[in-house]
């Protein structure tokens, strides 16, 4: 398994200078949550922008992986029946799409949905609909779309593992995969063999998260001792992403560091080494657990 993280563990909008953090800490991938690092919403993001971020990125020693969190709010599915909303996430989608190409990623992340007042047969059939429509526009670009499974609190739509794997079987597309987290397959309480066994040879990615993405390793309300197996049973091979939100200001690199020696020492069999215990003990604060 390779490791990678997400920039959402750093601070919005301002962290470029701080990528070699995420280096030091053995990192070798990034995964770009895109309205947590460029301000598209108020003003969008431009080519030159996208280009200075790939720079940043390479001279720190990262691979960019993929983007995660691509609607910033919610996903409305049953408001993609209404052609000026489909529109703007379609050209959203889209424009992502080709950002993750620039930037050398594969992985497209779609996370937090709800379906509204359509039942979960019509809302199936509407996003069904609209993949069918993305899916061969993307497929260009060497990108793969992957839905999300998620704790039951943030969707009421295709919310398990094993939906999201009975989608991507109906849908059957190149640019459409698998992913799976942590967090989402506890909450569920899911027959993990069974999910890792299914998703084997065709999983893109895995999130190392906590509910809430509070500080990983620190709920007790994963065990990731035992994904580590179910991910080593399956032979997966490919990146691991570190998922969590960066916390209090005077926090970040005392979080990063709490998170990273965790995870490498579960998932990797890794401690940090004497230099990266240094950095471990920067800043002498509590680590706040919760999510920021």
């Amino acid at each position: 398994m390779k490791l990678a993280a997400s920039n959402l563990a750093l601070p919005a909008f301002d962290h470029m200078r701080l990528l070699p953090k995420l280096a030091e800490f053995g990192v070798a991938g990034l995964e770009i949550a895109p309205f947590h690092t460029w301000r598209i919403e108020s003003d969008g993001v431009t080519s030159q922008e996208v280009r200075e971020f790939g720079r940043m990125a390479g001279l720190a020693g990262l691979e960019i992986i993929g983007l995660h969190g691509l609607t910033g709010k919610p996903l409305q599915i049953e408001k993609l029946t209404q052609g000026a909303y489909k529109a703007k996430i379609m050209a959203q989608l889209l424009d992502l799409s080709v950002i993750c190409r620039d930037l050398g990623g594969r992985t497209m992340i779609l996370e937090t949905r709800l379906r509204g007042t359509l039942t979960d047969r019509d809302a199936w059939i509407v996003l069904r609909a609209f993949l069918d429509e993305l899916l061969p526009q993307i497929e260009s670009h060497g990108t793969v779309l992957c839905l999300a499974p998620l704790p039951a609190m943030e969707t009421d739509f295709c919310a398990t593992a094993r939906e999201c794997y009975m989608l991507t079987n109906a849908v059957d597309h190149p640019a459409f995969g698998l992913h799976l987290s942590a967090a989402a397959l506890s909450g569920f309480g899911a027959p993990r063999h069974a999910t890792f066994a299914a998703a084997r040879g065709r999983l893109e990615l895995f999130h190392i998260d906590e509910p809430g993405r509070t500080l990983v390793g620190a709920t007790g309300e994963v065990d990731h001792v035992d994904f580590r197996r179910h991910l080593v049973s399956a032979t997966y091979k490919g990146w691991v992403s570190l998922v969590q939100a960066s916390g209090p200001a005077d926090q970040h690199a005392a979080r990063l560091a709490a998170a990273m020696t965790f995870v490498r020492a579960t998932y990797f069999g890794k401690p940090l080494s004497d230099g990266e215990r240094i950095l471990e003990d920067r800043p002498p604060t509590r680590v706040d657990h919760g999510r920021h």
